[in-house]
C-alpha cells in the first residue's frame, strides 16, 4: 500500500484516537506517546490491512492492543472483574425534583467523572459507543471480541455508570443535608 494513501486515510482519525488514549491512559504525555505509537505500528504493518475493510476500527484495534500491552494496560486489564453480578432494577424517574433538575445542569462532569471511575473494560467500551460513535460491528472488530460480547458489556457498562450517578447523587443529597 501507498504511504500517501495511508497518510490520507489515516491522519484524520488523529483526534478520535487521541480522545480515546487520553481516557485509556488518564495522562496527556501518556495518550500522546500512545497515539504516535500507534501510527508508528500502523504504518509498519499497513501491508497488511485490507483495502475495503474498516480502516478506523483496525486503527482502534491497534492503539487498544498497544495500550494493553503497555505497563499501563497491563496492570488495568489485570484489575477488572468481568463475571460481575448485576443487582438492582432499572433507575426510573416519575417525576421532575430539583435533584433532577440540578444532575441535569452538572450532567456533562458527572458523567465524565463516574465514567472515570469505571474499570478499563467498561471505560472503553462506553467510549466506543458513545462517544466515539462506532457501531457494534466496529467494536466488535477492534476489542477482537463477539458481537454479543459487545452488547453484554455495554448493557453491564451503562449499568455500572448509572449506579455511580446514582450513589454520586445520594452522596450529595447526604452532604446537603
Amino acid at each position: 500500500m501507498d504511504p500517501e494513501f495511508f497518510e490520507m486515510a489515516a491522519l484524520p482519525l488523529f483526534d478520535q484516537l487521541y480522545n480515546l488514549a487520553h481516557w485509556l491512559t488518564g495522562d496527556r504525555s501518556d495518550a500522546e506517546d500512545l497515539v504516535q505509537e500507534t501510527y508508528a505500528k500502523a504504518l509498519k504493518g499497513f501491508e497488511s490491512f485490507e483495502e475495503g475493510t474498516n480502516l478506523r476500527a483496525w486503527m482502534y484495534r491497534i492503539l487498544r492492543n498497544t495500550f494493553l500491552t503497555s505497563r499501563t494496560g497491563l496492570s488495568a486489564q489485570n484489575t477488572t472483574q468481568l463475571d460481575e453480578d448485576i443487582e438492582g432494577g432499572e433507575l426510573v424517574a416519575d417525576c421532575v425534583t430539583p435533584e433532577f433538575v440540578l444532575l441535569q445542569m452538572e450532567s456533562t462532569q458527572a458523567v465524565m467523572d463516574a465514567l472515570e471511575s469505571l474499570p478499563l473494560t467498561y471505560r472503553e467500551i462506553i467510549l466506543l459507543c458513545e462517544m466515539e460513535e462506532l457501531s457494534y460491528r466496529e467494536i466488535s472488530q477492534v476489542l477482537a471480541v463477539p458481537m454479543g460480547t459487545v452488547m453484554s458489556r455495554l448493557s453491564r457498562a451503562r449499568h455500572l455508570l448509572r449506579n455511580e450517578l446514582t450513589a454520586k447523587a445520594a452522596r450529595r443529597s447526604n452532604d446537603a443535608l
